[in-house]
This record gives C-alpha cells, structure tokens and sequence, in this order.
C-alpha cells in the first residue's frame, strides 16, 4: 500500500514537473515570436539594390501555436514564425516552403517561401540579422554594418540574396517543381522580408540612416575595457534564440562582479555576446560585448 501511493505521488509530481516545464518552454516561445513581430524592416519603401521588402499590415500581435523543437536555431526560428504570421492574413496563402533546388545530388540552394498575396504569385526570402556599425569598413551605409563576430555583414547578406538566392527560382532545376505547383517562374514577383536589430558604438551613436531604417536600432555595443562604466548595473547573458525578445525583467540578474568572468570567457574565446543590462534607475539596455576594437 505503502509502494503504491508513494509511486502515485512521484508520478504526480512528475507530472507537475513536467507540465511546468512546458508551460515555461511555450511561454519563452511566445516571448520569442512577439519580439520577432515587433522587430522592424530594415528598410521601407524604397528598394535597396532592386530589392523590394514584403509589406504586410501591421494587426495585434497573435500567440504563436506551431512547433518548435528545443534545439531549433534562430534562423529557422524565425522562418517558423514568419509562416505562421503569414497564415494570419487572409490575402496570402502559401503555396510551399523551405525548398531544396538540386541537381542530381548536388544541393544548389533553397527557396524559403512560395506564396499568393493578393492573388500574385510571390517568391519570398526571410532574413533575420543583428548588425553593429563600423564606419571603418567600407565607404557607404550599408558597407559599415557587420556580424558581431565579423565573419559576416549587411553587404554580403544582400549580395548573396540579390546574385544567388532570388535567381534560383529561374534555375532549370526549379522549373519541375514550379511545375508541379502550376506555377510559371516568369509571372512570379520577387520579395524579402528582412529584418534586423542595429548595434551603433557606445562612443558614437549618431550614425546616419537613410536607405535603412533607423527604427531597427536597437542598443549599442562596448568593448570589454568599456564595460567598467557600467559597474553600479546588472546583467543578463540571454541564450542566443532568445535574442530575439525584448529585454525581460523577471530573470537572474547578475552583478557587475558575477558578470564580467562570464563575459570575459565568451570575449577570450572570440564571442561577442548580446547582454541585457538594467542600470540602478530602472533603465533597460541591449548591448553587445564585443571581443574586436
């Protein structure tokens, strides 16, 4: 009798446990989709390099109820909330998603969306960056935004969009599939949804937008000798999936103490990490920490 009810009670407790679990995992998620939601185009109504961003009006922010798996990166995060976005809108309907262009065995590429808007067929894009402001690099706006770690940049992203990803739907080897759907590759318009948060210099932050827009800006970045500035605040390391909220309250802030070694592992490493810092008045800041100068 004992055996039994103490099995019971484990179960039960299990169960709690369990379904906590998953209440915090779906809570998280949503958090996720609503700052994916509320993060801007990167540029508006004028094309950069002859490409031309998805317009599609703003309406209440929706929960979020497809999928994710726990290991899921940013990047196909974000293209399942930008499916299931879409499915809110009663002009669009898609077609098809994430599809593999091969020859024989060779995988040439993917095209992320095929969709009706408003009745036009629509080759989509989906693209979701953090980009820090270096006026050293390059010379125009859009060469002096790169990756955090500086293995990538804006002008990459765009080069490889506008030279490979968009031209592939008119690859001999999309056709059959463009086929199957009754789909003609040469009535299709062309579109991206490309969003972004923009990190400008803690000692420069007047940077000048005007392809891109500057509602994307989103925080600043420092290097690691500038952080003893902010030694009186706390902080937070998010995972980088969660980089996509907005800055959240209720976590475990750290102390300036507890932090920096944290940090100062990623910065030795080569990482540079986003961080939520709250100063002593309340305020809340995104910033990355950046191991190059």
């Amino acid at each position: 009798m004992i055996f039994t009810w103490l099995s019971l009670y484990l179960h039960e407790k299990l169960f709690v446990i369990s379904n906590c679990k998953m209440d915090l995992d779906t809570s998280r998620i949503q958090l996720q989709y609503l700052g994916f939601l509320n993060t801007p185009l990167l540029w508006k109504s004028v094309p950069v390099l002859g490409m031309h961003q998805l317009r599609i009006n703003s309406r209440k922010a929706s929960t979020f109820e497809g999928n994710i798996t726990k290991n899921l990166r940013l990047g196909k995060r974000v293209e399942r909330f930008v499916s299931h976005q879409l499915e809110e809108y009663n002009a669009i309907s898609v077609s098809a998603e994430n599809i593999q262009i091969q020859q024989n065995k060779l995988t040439l590429g993917e095209l992320d969306c095929l969709l009706m808007v408003n009745n036009i067929p629509t080759h989509l894009e989906v693209v979701y960056k953090f980009y820090l402001y270096d006026e050293s690099v390059g010379t125009s706006e859009i060469d002096h935004w790169i990756g955090p770690n500086r293995n990538d940049s804006l002008i990459q992203k765009l080069t490889k969009l506008k030279d490979k990803q968009l031209p592939l739907l008119y690859a001999p080897e999309t056709k059959p599939i463009l086929d199957v759907l009754n789909i003609n590759a040469e009535s299709m318009q062309q579109r991206v949804y490309f969003k972004a948060q923009l990190f400008v210099p803690l000692s420069d932050k007047e940077v000048s937008f005007k392809l891109l827009n500057s509602d994307c800006l989103t925080g600043f970045y420092v290097r690691l000798d500038e952080l003893k500035q902010f030694s009186d605040c706390k902080f937070y390391i998010p995972t980088k999936v969660d980089w996509l909220m907005e800055i959240q309250t209720q976590i475990d802030w750290l102390t300036y103490e507890l932090f920096f070694p944290k940090i100062e592992e990623h910065i030795a490493h080569k990482i540079s990490s986003l961080c939520w810092v709250k100063t002593q008045k309340g305020k809340l800041l995104k910033c990355f920490v950046v191991w190059w100068s």
